[in-house]
């Protein structure tokens, strides 16, 4: 069949909009027709080369849409569902099993190999293949493969293209306040960074009952964004370079949970010093290549302090992400507020509000 998508071709180049023809999905595939897809930062590093894969690909990991058709191995969905897609899983490894699918000991294969297991792409352009199965979907084109396992069926009375910043944004951020850190009520939490997935985190927070929530970005937009979506406090990275002392100056005894979106070594390190005793930090940016983590061993030991990377809000999505999207509907998870609506012809400049801090989380639309 044809599709039209946004390939990806290599570092500093902008995506293309062409014609592709796809293959007929196998019998452990779904068929999705792409109502709208979210654009995440991973896409980016995806191209720049920051995470690995082969191209010419199509990127896309934020899809949302209708089934079109199955292969004879699915069971879980049908033609005409709605459906929420997300990372891919293997579903029998010992942390799948464990529901921690994210950590899924074959994580790197399913989501940035771009490859059937045969070793195509089932893919093809002008000029011969182009790869494709980036976190199970390539969704950056009108339809999609996909699989059972990073297919989530939702409630078709929803209004689907919102709730495309589910699959991976939106519940990364949430899900480690909720999932990983277990942040309860009357806790305190430091968010760094805030784009979607930090804002997502102040959102968690809010549906956690924590009472002391503070978001620190060098954009004043953003941290006015922060304020209305519940942070208690905001800190300008630009004003306070020292955040260990503009965290202590907010709880002088330490924060119990930190969340850290932004993967820069300088702000770990001191947002471990702004913790109290036995405090945790979640990591969940993306880093340069080799990168390397820092922090005072002295207070890490002598405070019992936890330091812990989390990948996708480490939560079953199959039971997530329905989660998040009734919490929306009830009005307590206003996720929508960060979003900005593109055609999806228009994904360069989806891109690049995006790096202006013009959007926070675009949107794109078929």
């Amino acid at each position: 069949m044809t599709l039209t998508a946004a390939v990806a071709e290599g570092k500093g180049k902008p995506f293309r909009i062409a014609s592709l023809e796809l293959d007929d999905p196998g019998p452990d595939e779904i068929l999705v027709r792409l109502v709208a897809v979210g654009f995440c930062h991973t896409d980016l590093a995806a191209r720049e080369g920051e995470i690995p894969v082969e191209t010419p690909v199509v990127l896309g990991h934020e899809g949302v849409g209708i089934v079109e058709s199955v292969g004879t191995g699915i069971t879980k969905v049908a033609p005409g569902d709605h459906v929420v897609l997300t990372y891919d899983s293997c579903g029998v490894c010992p942390n799948c099993a464990a529901g921690h699918s994210a950590y899924c000991y074959d994580f790197s294969r399913l989501n940035f190999a771009c490859r059937r297991p045969d070793g195509t792409s089932g893919l093809r352009g002008d000029h011969g293949a182009v790869f494709r199965g980036f976190f199970g979907q390539s969704s950056f084109a009108t339809f999609a493969i996909s699989h059972e396992r990073n297919t989530v069926k939702v409630d078709k009375h929803l209004p689907l293209a919102d709730l495309a910043p589910l699959g991976c944004g939106v519940q990364t951020g949430a899900g480690t306040v909720l999932n990983a850190l277990k942040a309860g009520p009357g806790s305190s939490i430091a968010v760094i960074g805030s784009g979607t997935v930090g804002l997502s985190g102040v959102l968690g927070a809010v549906v956690a009952g924590c009472t002391t929530i503070v978001a620190i970005d060098v954009l004043q937009s953003r941290l006015d964004l922060a304020r209305e979506l519940g942070a208690t406090h905001v800190i300008d990275a630009t004003k306070a370079p020292d955040l260990t002392a503009g965290l202590r100056a907010i709880r002088a005894q330490g924060f119990e949970y930190v969340l850290d979106t932004t993967a820069r070594p300088e702000a770990i390190a001191q947002a471990v010093l702004g913790l109290a005793p036995a405090g945790e930090l979640a990591i969940v940016g993306v880093p340069q290549t080799n990168c390397d983590l820092y922090a005072n061993m002295l207070a890490v030991m002598t405070q019992g302090l936890t330091i812990r990377g989390v990948v996708e809000g480490d939560g079953d999505p199959h039971e997530f992400i329905p989660r998040l999207a009734a919490l929306h509907a009830d009005g307590r998870f206003p996720f929508d507020k960060l979003v900005g609506t593109y055609d999806f012809a228009n994904i360069n400049e989806a891109v690049a509000d995006q790096a202006a801090g013009r959007v926070v989380k675009p949107v794109l639309r078929f």
